[in-house]
């Protein structure tokens, strides 16, 4: 007997014209103690389907069973476990955890139930924290209260609605192998909602599809042995051969051709550029060490004394190279970059653009951060033409026009030009924000985790704008990522940088792929899996503290 199935369920929202259909006859079964991972892009119904799971909504065809009968509410034998915290702000870790104990378990005693939050609490590793609140844990403690309230509950199925979405790389992979073994101990039935791939390969033993239509996919089996290890399984042929098919399918059916434009760039001179002519001959003066950043060093004052947060960050960097920086939380990697767009002071060393130091903000160095930063109130032309206006002041009005136009066709935007960015979902709005960047045409482009705010599927779509955009203009860009995928994919060279404080380069990996690239063309090339286990083995050495472990055997 299916512990959870869905019959021939449809469910949409809206009344009249303005209805629209999110979930399309859905059927499907999930068996007792199954891992089930639901993948699919941000608005195809995803945390729909959950919430009709969890009791919160009901399908307006079909019906939703638990154990052979039909949901109507929520109930404590489905535990939920959202992608925001939820929980009580002036309750303690431990007041949070007794709130849903006290709910269910009402004929056990005060210390029956104390007990039971007492082990939940241990569970996720946070016995040391039970009286702090909210407030005082970070993003990722906050969410293994999260997990711990539902399983405190011993729910019959437990329900992650992207629970690990809002986390930095290390603190979602560290969670995910609690979940795990937390899982592998109990047996539990769980259903995980996530966008990312490898993560469902994980934790899954098999991975649906939710399809932009509304529909499933055929599911995909996961059959590598547990536990599964992430660096080994970068070797394991199975997972590559899985990796590959799924990633394939939500390509597929989510990331639609792209008509090629039909806008030419004008023949305009930027504020901060030379007439061609001049630009031509100088080119052998201003290709090699484009941008250079020589012995950088950045340190602030603190109670205890200076802190040196990057020290001796030396990177040379060719005209037209595109540079990945990767690195854990707090190695420094968005200092060095702001330290480059003129945003933030250097305390040692230097920075030199085109032969120049660089000095303050300057539009020819144009910077994409994680979130777009748009004027709401202003439409996507108008936003991209703030900047240009300033930049090509001697080009006439219908040839600044041609520009914003040309770059925010050049990223999908034809039909939303005039759309208001308060009605602009996040990747519409990180969309303006790259067209506004290369519409300024500047001599660096700096990307701060530029889709670190959106979920991965939607990442790549934007990843392949990005690309489609750059082989036109190759300007020199360095971007900013914690996405080791993302790294090899867009650069020519990945800079690993060791843990903080003191912060430095501690290897530099030549990216030799072929471009125009893509990420169906690079899940295939035979050398893409060596590069993508250098940058891993490099993260793991340094993913327990400041020295990495190589380092700390050899002092022994």
């Amino acid at each position: 007997m299916a512990v959870v199935e869905f019959k021939n369920v449809s469910k949409g929202f809206g009344v009249g014209t303005a209805h629209v259909d999110v979930l399309h006859d859905l059927s499907l079964k999930v068996e007792e103690g199954e891992f089930l991972a639901i993948l699919g892009f941000s608005g195809t119904g995803k945390s729909t389907l959950m919430n009709m799971v969890a009791g919160l909504t009901t399908p307006d065809k079909g019906e939703v069973l638990f154990r052979d009968a039909p949901i109507t509410g929520p109930g404590p034998e489905r535990g939920l476990v959202f992608q925001s915290y939820s929980l009580m702000p002036w309750l303690t870790v431990s007041g949070n955890v007794a709130l849903a104990v006290d709910s269910v378990f009402k004929s056990k005693s005060k210390a029956e139930r104390a007990e039971i939050v007492a082990k939940y609490i241990e569970m996720v590793g946070l016995s040391h924290a039970g009286d702090r609140r909210p407030a005082e844990l970070s993003g990722g403690m906050r969410q293994r209260v999260s997990v711990a309230r539902a399983l405190a509950m011993n729910p019959e199925v437990l329900l992650l609605d992207e629970p690990l979405s809002a986390l930095d790389a290390l603190t979602r992979a560290n969670l995910a192998d609690e979940i795990l073994d937390i899982w592998n101990a109990d047996k539990k039935t769980v259903i995980l909602i996530t966008n990312d791939v490898d993560e469902a390969i994980i934790m899954a033993d098999r991975i649906i599809a939710l399809n932009p239509d509304g529909t499933l996919s055929e599911p995909f089996a996961v059959s590598i042995p547990r536990p599964r290890d992430r660096i080994e399984m970068n070797d394991d042929v199975v997972f590559k051969k899985l990796r590959a098919k799924i990633t394939q399918h939500l390509m597929d059916v989510g990331i639609t051709s792209r008509v090629e434009g039909t806008r030419t760039l004008p023949d305009v001179t930027p504020i901060h550029g030379v007439p061609a002519a001049v630009a031509k001959a100088q080119e052998g003066l201003i290709e090699e060490r484009f941008l250079d950043f020589s012995q950088l060093h950045k340190i602030y004052p603190t109670p205890k004394g200076p802190l040196t947060v990057v020290e001796d960050f030396d990177l040379k960097v060719n005209r037209g190279e595109f540079i990945s920086l990767i690195g854990h939380s707090g190695c420094g990697k968005s200092t060095v970059l702001t330290m480059a767009a003129g945003l933030n002071d250097i305390s040692k060393g230097g920075i030199r653009l085109d032969g120049r130091h660089v000095q303050g903000a300057d539009p020819e160095r144009a910077v994409v951060f994680q979130s777009p930063n748009l004027f709401p109130w202003l439409t996507a032309k108008e936003n991209v033409s703030i900047g240009v206006d300033k930049v090509y002041p001697k080009a006439s009005m219908a040839e600044r026009q041609d520009v914003v136009e040309y770059y925010l066709e050049r990223v999908g935007l034809t039909d939303s030009m005039d759309k208001m960015a308060t009605s602009m979902s996040n990747g519409m709005k990180q969309r303006v924000g790259i067209a506004r960047a290369f519409a300024l045409s500047p001599k660096l482009l700096l990307l701060d985790e530029p889709f670190g705010m959106l979920d991965s599927l939607t990442r790549w779509e934007l990843q392949e704008v990005l690309m489609e955009v750059w082989s036109r203009t190759k300007v020199t860009a360095v971007c900013v990522t914690h996405d080791v995928d993302e790294a090899i994919l867009l650069a020519d060279r990945v800079v690993m940088m060791t843990n903080g404080p003191q912060a430095t380069i501690g290897k530099i990996l030549d990216v030799d792929l072929p471009r125009p690239r893509t990420r169906k063309a690079l899940l295939a090339h035979p050398d893409y899996y060596n590069y993508r286990a250098e940058v891993l083995d490099f993260l793991e050495e340094y993913e327990h503290g400041k020295t990495p472990k190589k380092a700390k055997e050899e002092a022994a």
